[in-house]
C-alpha cells in the first residue's frame, strides 16, 4: 500500500479501505481509481478496426474506470482480513466500499462509468454469486499462468530432468543463446542508479502490449525496493556493463509473484532473453523452496511451455449507466479480443 501511495501511476488514484467489526480493524481492501483519458493509447501492438473501435469506447464510454483490487498484478490480491469473513458479508463490504468511492467522485463532478471487481478464484466467484455479487455481470478473461512446483524438486537440475526431449532442447538452445549476458541481483543503489534505463526498457514491453490501462511511475521500481527490501527483487541482464533488460518478482510467503519486466527488442530476438528470464524465475522459485510462481496474463503458449498451467480467474463488472449496463454482455464480448493459444505440455 505504501509503495502504491508514493508511486502510483500517473493515471491512477488508490484507495485504502479499513473494515472495521465493532472498534477493531480485521481487514482491509484496495481500490483504484483510473483515468483512461490520461492515456496516449492503450497499447500500440494490434492495429485493427476492432482495436480502433475498441479504443473509441473506452475513450468516450468506459474512461473513469473504479477496480476493486490491485489492477498491477495478476491474482487475487485485492483484500486482506484477520479474521474469517464469510461472503455473504464480503459481498457487502466490497459493494458498499465501490458505492461509497463512487459518490466521492460525483462531488468531485467526476462521473464513475465502469465499477470492476477484479480477479477472483473459482471457488470464491461461485460464493460472491451466491449473495449480492449474483447482480454483477461475470466476466473471464486470459487465464492466469501458475506454476505449481513438485515438492521433490530442489534443484535447476530436477527442473530441466523432468522435459521431455523436445523441451529440453529448448531449455539447452535458449541457455547457449544466451551466452554473453550477465545476470544479476540489483540492490537498492544499482536500482536507481538505473532507474532512468529500467523504465526505458519497461515502457518498451508495456507499450507493445495489446492492451494497457496505466503506465508505471517512473520512480515505482525504486520506490517498491526502498520499501520492501529483499521482498522485491530485481534482476538486471547486462552486455558488458549495458543493461538490455530486467525481470522483478515478488516473495510473498510460499508463493513467488512475477513482477515487471522489460527488455531490449533487438537483443531480444538474439538471446531470447524473455524465455531465460522464464527460467530463471522458474529455477529461483524451485531453490528457494517455493510451493508456486504466479506468472500472470499474457504470452500464455510459451509460459505454458515452461511448465505454468492456466488457472482460470473470474471478475465482475458493472456499467453505471443503466441502459448499457443491460447489454454489458454483449459489448464485452465484442470487445474482448478472441484468444487462440496451444497449451504447451513440456514434462515427460
Amino acid at each position: 500500500m505504501k509503495v502504491l501511495e508514493q508511486s502510483a501511476p500517473t493515471n491512477m488514484e488508490c484507495f485504502f479501505i479499513g473494515i472495521f467489526e465493532n472498534e477493531s480493524l480485521i481487514g482491509t481492501a484496495l481500490a483504484q481509481y483510473l483515468d483512461l483519458n490520461k492515456l496516449s493509447s492503450f497499447g500500440e501492438r494490434d492495429k485493427c478496426l476492432k482495436t480502433w473501435i475498441r479504443n473509441f469506447v473506452f475513450k468516450n464510454f468506459a474512461s473513469h474506470v473504479l477496480f476493486l483490487g490491485n489492477n498491477m498484478i495478476t491474482g487475487q490480491n485485492g483484500y486482506a482480513f484477520s479474521n474469517t469473513v464469510d461472503f455473504k458479508s464480503l459481498s457487502a463490504i466490497l459493494l458498499q466500499s465501490s458505492e461509497a468511492i463512487v459518490s466521492y467522485f460525483k462531488v468531485k463532478g467526476i462521473k464513475i462509468h465502469i465499477v470492476s471487481f477484479k480477479d477472483f478464484y473459482e471457488i470464491c466467484s461461485e460464493a460472491l454469486k451466491q449473495y449480492e455479487f449474483s447482480k454483477l455481470y461475470e466476466f473471464n478473461t486470459q487465464p492466469n499462468m501458475v506454476f505449481a512446483i513438485p515438492s521433490s524438486w530442489k534443484t535447476k537440475e530436477d527442473y530441466v530432468g523432468a522435459f521431455t526431449k523436445k523441451y529440453r532442447d529448448q531449455y539447452k538452445r535458449a541457455r547457449k543463446k544466451n551466452e554473453g549476458i550477465c545476470v544479476r541481483e540489483l540492490e537498492l543503489d544499482e536500482v536507481i542508479a538505473l532507474e532512468k534505463d529500467i523504465y526505458k526498457l519497461y515502457h518498451y514491453v508495456a507499450q507493445h502490449a495489446p492492451f494497457n490501462t496505466f503506465f508505471l511511475d517512473k520512480k515505482h521500481f525504486s520506490t517498491f525496493k526502498k520499501q520492501c527490501g529483499s521482498r522485491f527483487r530485481i534482476y538486471g541482464y547486462f552486455i558488458e556493463e549495458y543493461l538490455v533488460g530486467f525481470h522483478s518478482i515478488l516473495l510473498n510467503g510460499l508463493v513467488l509473484e512475477t513482477y515487471f519486466l522489460g527488455y531490449d527488442e533487438s537483443i531480444q530476438k538474439e538471446k531470447m532473453l524473455y524465455l531465460n528470464m522464464l527460467y530463471n524465475m522458474t529455477e529461483f522459485g524451485i531453490e528457494n523452496g517455493f510451493n508456486k510462481i504466479i506468472f500472470g496474463r499474457t504470452a500464455l503458449e510459451i509460459k505454458s511451455s515452461i511448465g505454468a498451467e492456466p488457472i482460470q480467474m473470474s471478475g465482475f463488472i458493472e456499467h453505471k449507466n443503466s441502459l448499457i449496463n443491460k447489454f454489458i454482455s454483449l459489448i464485452f464480448h465484442k470487445l474482448e479480443p478472441k484468444l487462440i493459444w496451444q497449451q504447451r505440455h513440456p514434462f515427460k
